[in-house]
């Protein structure tokens, strides 16, 4: 029963869960929440495929027989990407609670800690990570949650005042060197190989090795690529109101998977390769934060706003149609 909960934890913290939650935030609820905590939480994913990379640490099932691993990972375990996946997600909530209302914050808090430590529980438990590798996710997702929340105030505005080409250069070249960083961990490993002790207890679990590339990096900084680029060109087109009746909100969702699941099926068929990993995620990001965006306003499942035409620098008024 135990194991079973702490499953259980641990796939809610997993990244696919918290990048779906955020989407639906984003598509259905509250735009700006959802876009900031997804970027944030896709630079945490991607400085974790490289610091594990870095790290190359086994898992603890991989040199303890003593252990049972319950996942097949074959990903190295330094630090845990879901410890410090949720101190970011779960500790960006607790802090996007009200100022004003202290009661709702406290508990806000106390479930994000309590979400925290439970998630990263579970990682030990299922013998794929050791307290050294959560805490390590835990204090690093820390920092990376206080650096955002304090520098959000100033990049933001600062980003959305350069013109579009600008902000989609920006976009790429901060995703390229966060591959870069990638590639550069991988070289560091060059003439590397897998143990044979380490191979023979992945397969034990289901898994197989597999050859260490710069694929996953790629793929996540591709996805930050698109992120940030969908929601340029969001905001060049003047925005996104996710108001609207409850129906109207909930008829989004499946217009969204289905572009979802093409852009999902087009990434499988491209292949894991580094620039077409890179491609596919960017790809899929953007219809997340763009084409269905749009995709609901021309159907009417979303009310579509403007900006009135300005000079640059001075304010924009803004418009809902």
């Amino acid at each position: 029963m135990l194991t079973d909960f702490m499953e259980a934890m641990s796939f809610i913290g997993s990244g696919g869960v918290y990048l779906s939650l955020l989407v639906l935030v984003y598509w259905c609820v509250d735009p700006r929440w959802g876009a900031r905590a997804a970027v944030l939480l896709t630079i945490s994913t991607v400085l974790n495929t490289v610091l594990k990379l870095f790290f190359h640490e086994p898992r603890p099932f991989w040199t303890d027989t003593s252990i049972t691993g319950h996942e097949p990972r074959d990903s190295f375990g330094m630090p845990s990407g879901h410890a410090q996946s949720a101190a970011v997600f779960w500790g960006f909530a607790a802090a996007r609670a009200p100022a004003g209302r202290p009661a709702l914050r406290r508990a806000a808090w106390a479930v994000a800690l309590v979400m925290i430590g439970l998630i990263g529980a579970s990682r030990v438990v299922l013998g794929v990570h050791s307290v050294g590798q959560v805490a390590a996710g835990y204090a690093i997702g820390a920092v990376l949650l206080a650096v955002g929340l304090h520098l959000e105030p100033l990049v933001v505005p600062w980003w959305t005042r350069r013109p579009l080409a600008a902000q989609l250069g920006l976009a790429l070249g901060v995703s390229l060197v966060l591959a870069g960083f990638g590639w550069a961990a991988v070289e560091a490993l060059d003439g590397w190989h897998w143990p044979a002790s380490w191979a023979h207890a992945i397969a034990a679990a289901g898994g197989r090795v597999e050859p260490i590339t710069v694929g996953d990096s790629a793929a996540a900084a591709g996805g930050l690529f698109g992120l940030l680029a969908g929601l340029s060109w969001m905001a060049y087109r003047g925005g996104y109101d996710a108001s609207g009746q409850v129906w109207r909100r909930l008829a989004r969702v499946p217009v969204g998977a289905v572009g979802v699941s093409a852009f999902y099926t087009l990434g499988l068929f491209l292949g894991t390769q580094p620039v077409q990993a890179f491609a596919g995620h960017a790809l899929l990001a953007l219809w997340a934060t763009a084409g269905a965006p749009e995709a609901f306003m021309r159907l009417g499942l979303a009310p579509r706003t403007t900006r009135a035409v300005t000079r640059a620098g001075e304010e924009r008024a803004e418009v809902r149609q």
